[in-house]
C-alpha cells in the first residue's frame, strides 16, 4: 500500500494509491493509521485528479544515523563506528515534496546532500531483538538529511548542524512494509541539477535496518510515527575534490527503488522586514 498525506482544496487529507487511483480517506490523521488503525477510502470523493504531496511525516521523533555506509565511511576518512551513532533532527526541519530548502548564508555556507531510506516506526517497540525488528515497521520513504557541514565542524553535537529549518525533506509517499520485504537491497540515488551525485544500495549499511531498530529499542522506546533515517551512501558534495555544496537555484531529488523521487529546490533566505 501507499500512503500520503496531500494537500487538497486547501485542506490537509490522507489518500492511499487504490488500483492505480489516488482516493481519500476518511482518516485525517496519518499518526492513527502507522499504529495500526485500518485506513478507510472515503466513497463519497471521487479519485483524485488534483493534489499536492505533502511530507508523510506523522510527527513522531526523528532519530539520524550518521557514517552508517562503509563506501561513505572510506569517502570522509573516519574509522568505521562500533556502534550506530546517532544524531536528532528536529521537527521544525521537516518539509515535503516540492517544498524549498532554505539557506541563510549568515548560518551556513556548506549546505550537503544525503539521499536516505527512511524507516516509520509502527509499533511502540522496546528491548526488541534483531529477528523480530521488521515486525515494528510500518513503513519506508525518502528523506534528504541536508546537513551544514561548517555549523556541524564547530558544534560537539550535530543538533544545529542537521536540524535547521526545512533540512529534512520527506516523501513523496510512505509504501507499507509488506512492499519491500528486504530493506537491505533498495537502491538509493541523488541528483543535483539532474546530475547524478549518489547512487547507492542499501546493502552497504553498517548497520541494518533490523540492527539500527534493535539498537535504538534498547535506549529508547519507539513509538508509532516514529522515524529513523539510515544513513546516506558515498557521493556527499562535502567530501568531493574540490568540495561541492548546495547554492540558492539548486534543485535535489532523491530516488528509492520502490518509493519514488523526492524533489526540492533550494533557495536563499528572505530577511525579515524590519
Amino acid at each position: 500500500m501507499r500512503i500520503a498525506r496531500i494537500s487538497l482544496q486547501e485542506r490537509t487529507r490522507i489518500a492511499v494509491e487504490d488500483a492505480g487511483e489516488w482516493r481519500v480517506l476518511t482518516q485525517t490523521d496519518l499518526g492513527a493509521i502507522t499504529a495500526g488503525e485500518a485506513p478507510e477510502i472515503d466513497t463519497a470523493e471521487e479519485p483524485l485528479t488534483h493534489h499536492a504531496f505533502l511530507a508523510p511525516y506523522p510527527g513522531g521523533t526523528i532519530f539520524g544515523i550518521g557514517l552508517n555506509y562503509r563506501d561513505t565511511i572510506r569517502d570522509m576518512g573516519f574509522p568505521t563506528p562500533e556502534t550506530p551513532y546517532l544524531f536528532p533532527k528536529l521537527s521544525s526541519s521537516v518539509v515535503g515534496p516540492g517544498d524549498p530548502i532554505i539557506l541563510d548564508a549568515d548560518v551556513t555556507t556548506e549546505a550537503d546532500w544525503e539521499g536516505e531510506l527512511a524507516v516509520i516506526i509502527g509499533k511502540t517497540a522496546r528491548n526488541i531483538p534483531e529477528e523480530n525488528a521488521l515486525e515494528f515497521v510500518f513503513g519506508y520513504t525518502a528523506a534528504n538529511d541536508i546537513s551544514a557541514r561548517d555549523v556541524q565542524r564547530a558544534d560537539p553535537q550535530w543538533v544545529r548542524g542537521k536540524g535547521l529549518d526545512t533540512f529534512c525533506p520527506i516523501g513523496p509517499v510512505i509504501v507499507t512494509a509488506d512492499e519491500i520485504p528486504d530493506p537491505q537491497n533498495v537502491r538509493i540515488r541523488t541528483w543535483v541539477n539532474g546530475n547524478i551525485v549518489q547512487d547507492g544500495n542499501t546493502a552497504d549499511m553498517v548497520f541494518g535496518v533490523r540492527a539500527l531498530i534493535s539498537y535504538l529499542s534498547r535506549h529508547f522506546t519507539l513509538c508509532p510515527g516514529d522515524v529513523i533515517l539510515t544513513g546516506t551512501p558515498s557521493g556527499c558534495g562535502g567530501f568531493m575534490t574540490p568540495p561541492r555544496f548546495l547554492a540558492p537555484g539548486d534543485e535535489t531529488t532523491v530516488e528509492i527503488q520502490g518509493i519514488g523521487s523526492l524533489t526540492n529546490p533550494v533557495a536563499a533566505a528572505s530577511l525579515p522586514v524590519p
